[in-house]
């Protein structure tokens, strides 16, 4: 399933931390909620589980297929809480899946698509626009609904 929550915004090109564009931005599509609050030790957005795994596995690894039994071990915490956060990414068709090694058994393993955010986003706003035209054409039938009650 596709989702994304869409907000009216600033663009934000003006802002050099990257930080601070990566939390506003996941903030904004979702993935974090507002006034986020860890239910572990994180003192911080940034210190949170979901935060970490986007920007320090994801992001700043992009060449790589992290496992989620991976992702468990380094972010310390349980492989539901990485399938939670993975899925929210999936929802947004940001990651891709490919087998990977682990151990001696091949896994499932998730990365950026196309190890490139931009190119990734591009599948996020052709979900964005088939969903705007299903809701248009929803809005259609529903007004040509209502006219024709209206003519009875």
């Amino acid at each position: 399933m596709f989702e994304l929550q869409i907000t009216s915004n600033t663009p934000l090109s003006s802002i050099n931390d990257v930080d601070i564009v990566a939390e506003t931005f996941l903030v904004q599509i979702g993935y974090i909620p507002k006034r986020y609050d860890p239910k572990t030790s994180a003192t911080s957005v940034r210190d949170s589980v979901p935060y970490r795994l986007f920007m320090d596995y994801f992001m700043r690894n992009m060449n790589k297929a992290w496992t989620v039994e991976e992702l468990a071990i380094l972010l310390e915490t349980t492989k539901p809480t990485i399938y939670r956060h993975i899925n929210k990414l999936k929802s947004l068709d940001l990651l891709d899946s490919i087998d990977v090694e682990f151990g001696d058994q091949i896994r499932k393993g998730y990365c950026i698509r196309y190890g490139d955010l931009l190119k990734a986003w591009h599948f996020t706003e052709a979900n964005v626009n088939m969903a705007l035209e299903n809701y248009r054409k929803t809005i259609a039938h529903f007004q040509e609904l209502i006219d024709k009650e209206k003519k009875v």
